[in-house]
């Protein structure tokens, strides 16, 4: 298994003097980036996709009752938001990153081309190989609403989060389809009360 710190510190190799960090927001980080940035833009990316097919087994599930969270699988294309962090908070911002998206060491960090109204970025994000065993693949849609009903782990629900990230892409004028048929077919689409 890859360690986190390695990966860690070859992604700031990758950006150290290359300016204010950017990084690329699909999901939570959408709805709670907990950090600190100076711009934010809506971005698309190109050749990656949003999909809730990566296993989570801190976050929003265990080992004995994994759950799911999202990731970026190749293919399609990704609206989202792009983040612009100080150059001077980028390594901290790093840093609170790989503890809370790299727990475990799954997702492959990957600097990705995003458009957006004012010109392209090469941002960071958090992308997922389909050959990775933390890839679900196709699920049943039985065996999303039993994730949906029991998953739970540190910060809460599988269906809570999915309910949130549709609130915060809503919230900033992205309307995921797949989503919204996702927690219809799963789970029933709760109320939103702004506070996601």
């Amino acid at each position: 298994m890859r360690e986190p710190p390695s990966l860690l510190e070859r992604t700031v190799q990758e950006w150290r003097g290359r300016g204010d960090l950017w990084v690329f927001g699909y999901a939570s980080l959408i709805w709670r980036p907990e950090f600190d940035y100076l711009e934010r833009r809506e971005a698309r990316v190109h050749g990656w996709h949003r999909a809730l097919k990566m296993w989570s087994r801190i976050n929003r599930g265990t080992h004995e009752c994994p759950g799911l969270v999202f990731c970026m699988l190749a293919g399609g294309s990704c609206r989202g938001m792009a983040y612009r962090i100080d150059q001077a908070q980028g390594e901290q911002a790093l840093a609170r990153l790989w503890e809370r998206e790299m727990p475990i060491p799954v997702y492959e960090p990957r600097w990705l081309l995003c458009h957006t109204p004012d010109g392209p970025v090469r941002a960071l994000a958090f992308t997922l190989a389909r050959s990775s065993p933390s890839h679900t693949g196709e699920l049943h849609p039985d065996e999303y609403r039993r994730i949906f009903r029991q998953a739970r782990g540190r910060y809460g629900s599988t269906q809570d989060y999915a309910q949130a990230t549709q609130d915060g892409l809503r919230a900033v004028g992205i309307r995921d389809r797949r989503l919204e048929r996702l927690i219809r077919t799963a789970g029933g689409e709760a109320p939103s009360d702004g506070s996601a």
